[in-house]
């Protein structure tokens, strides 16, 4: 088990940093705001893997504020980009 934990480490930390890549690198804001969502589902995954790890609950309102912050961000981002097409 301390091999699949060791793995599942460094694929969440691969997944967090190229997602930091793209947020700095980005060519354009939506390049970016789909880095920041994809940033936010990673951490939510590790903090998932965490509590299924450790068996234990105690993260589970980390959670669910950081997927609330995911979907006002993502739905804001949308009608953001959808004002800004039809200008």
């Amino acid at each position: 088990m301390t091999i699949v934990v060791i793995i599942a480490g460094v694929l969440f930390g691969a997944g967090a940093l190229a997602a930091v890549y793209r947020i700095i690198r980005g060519p354009s804001l939506l390049d970016r705001i789909i880095a920041s969502d994809v940033l936010v589902v990673t951490v939510m995954c590790a903090i998932g893997a965490e509590m299924a790890i450790d068996r234990h609950t105690n993260t589970l309102p980390v959670l669910l504020v950081l997927s609330m912050f995911a979907i006002v961000g993502s739905v804001s981002a949308a009608r953001f980009m959808a004002r800004q097409d039809q200008t």
